[in-house]
């Protein structure tokens, strides 16, 4: 690996601990980055230079927290936030003289509230998934961009407005406890499921699958999952992200295309990603008589996992997982996915009840989703026309180049 490459790989694994513990004597996401920043491009000036130091993360530290008393000593005092700023990096530099020794101090705290920080449901849910893929990922700009295919200035733009609006809200840099801490923790594995969903089948663009956004989601859940240990529905949105990339070897052809879960090579899954998700899900389960919707959906994916072939999957068990989900968390998407659920396990015309009963939602008045499986289970049913039209409908609804050759070629079939 070249010295870039290092600083690099360094970077993406030190910047989210180097700006939560920033965070905390700033109490300024957009400043804490900033200063975090500078000590990164400093190293990319000097490490090739003078070489890798032996304790990298303190060198970053020590170069940061120099930085942000520099900025801050040149700052007039001119409010009273400049003179708190000015009080907790006086602390910082009294609590801090040896920085190898305060590297591990209170970092779990740290990030917990950057986590909290970042997903605040102040925000807007796109800005929320840009900011943490910043924060928590070390993503750039443009790697923004390109994962959720929106131009740079897009996403410049949401992490600039997120930032903003944290400082201008006041939002406190802290772990919320009791029902607040419920309440935001909903809002922080929503970013994470959706970074993870976006991935898994991308909403736009010639790929179908997005493997290094599913990474980044899963790696954020796992940090989360450590982090909190004991939180059954953290536990429960780790095992089914990492149930569901499991799939992912088998999930398409060499050419790209998609291969749906019926029809996978189930010998190409990861079968140490699928162990794995089913002990989380045990731990999950032992700490919980109330499964939540992650935990539900996790359930769910486990099923498909035990069966060693696709006539071996438990489809009455998984139409009442998505029963109770729907209880748990009701939306129509859930309401598709059980409408396939209870196609599979009682017959095709139950499960068309179901998605007829959806056709005026609103909700979906623009997705490719209702289509797809009303065509499915209309050419099951042997209404081949009808299916036809479906899956054409589908088709011109879905962004995604790969989905929408796939409903094409079934409407064509």
């Amino acid at each position: 690996m070249t010295a870039n490459g290092t600083i690099e790989a360094v970077w993406r694994i030190e910047q989210p601990k180097l700006t939560a513990r920033l965070v905390r004597y700033l109490r300024d996401v957009g400043l804490a980055e900033e200063v975090a920043g500078d000590a990164f491009l400093l190293a990319l000036e000097r490490w090739p230079r003078d070489g890798i130091p032996r304790n990298p993360a303190a060198w970053l530290t020590e170069v940061a927290r120099n930085r942000a008393l520099d900025r801050l000593r040149r700052t007039t005092m001119i409010d009273g936030k400049h003179r708190e700023l000015a009080i907790d990096l006086a602390g910082l530099e009294r609590e801090m003289p040896d920085i190898e020794a305060a590297l591990d101090e209170d970092i779990d705290d740290d990030l917990l509230r950057l986590i909290f920080t970042a997903c605040h449901p102040v925000l807007p849910a796109e800005q929320r998934a840009a900011l943490a893929l910043r924060l928590l990922g070390g993503l750039s700009t443009p790697e923004i961009a390109r994962a959720f295919l929106v131009p740079e200035a897009t996403a410049a733009q949401r992490i600039v407005r997120a930032k903003r609006a944290l400082r201008d809200a006041a939002i406190p840099f802290e772990t919320p406890r009791g029902e607040v801490r419920r309440e935001r923790l909903a809002a922080v594995l929503e970013v994470v499921y959706l970074i993870f969903n976006e991935g898994y089948v991308a909403t736009a663009g010639p790929d179908w699958l997005r493997a290094d956004l599913c990474g980044e989601a899963l790696r954020l859940g796992r940090s989360l999952a450590a982090l909190m240990p004991d939180e059954p529905e953290v536990q429960g949105l780790v095992s089914l992200m990492e149930l569901n990339a499991s799939r992912f070897p088998a999930r398409t052809g060499k050419a790209g295309e998609p291969i749906l879960l019926l029809d996978q090579d189930r010998a190409r899954w990861n079968w140490s990603l699928i162990r794995r998700g089913l002990d989380g899900l045990n731990r999950a389960m032992i700490l919980t008589s109330t499964p939540g919707p992650y935990l539900l959906q996790a359930m769910i994916a486990a099923c498909h996992s035990r069966a060693a072939t696709a006539a071996d999957t438990d489809w009455i068990a998984i139409s009442a997982y998505y029963q109770a989900l729907a209880l748990a968390a009701p939306s129509p998407i859930v309401e598709i996915n059980r409408a396939v659920a209870v196609g599979m396990a009682f017959g095709p015309a139950q499960g068309l009840a179901i998605v007829e009963a959806l056709k005026d939602e609103p909700r979906l008045k623009d997705s490719h989703l209702l289509p797809t499986v009303r065509g499915d289970l209309l050419e099951k049913l042997g209404h081949r026309a009808e299916a036809r039209a479906a899956f054409r409908q589908a088709a011109e609804l879905t962004g995604n180049d790969r989905e929408r050759a796939l409903l094409l070629a079934r409407a064509g079939d």
